[in-house]
């Protein structure tokens, strides 16, 4: 006789505190880091943000990373040279 595990998937999730880093007051010189997916087109997408953050509200540059898939938070690599570059992050998806 196999073994089976049953799930209860209408048990309530656990909750987890969220919290929000403080946004800046202007994006007017600023740097924006984008990051995307590798969904379809969301780096289309995230560049005409970036166009419309430099263009309408002032930002300084705009940086774009590549996550390795969609599944997954943004990798070490991208966090750490984000830190280092830049000075507020969107990321975004595309479907």
């Amino acid at each position: 006789m196999a073994n089976f595990e049953i799930l209860d998937p209408t048990v309530e999730p656990r909750r987890q505190p969220l919290t929000y880093v403080a946004r800046p007051d202007s994006l007017t010189g600023k740097r924006v880091g984008l990051v995307e997916n590798t969904k379809y087109n969301s780096d289309k997408l995230l560049q005409k943000i970036g166009d419309i953050l430099k263009q309408e509200y002032g930002a300084a540059e705009t940086r774009m990373w590549r996550k390795h898939n969609s599944g997954v938070p943004a990798h070490a690599e991208i966090i750490e040279e984000a830190k280092r570059t830049v000075d507020v992050v969107v990321a975004g998806i595309g479907d």
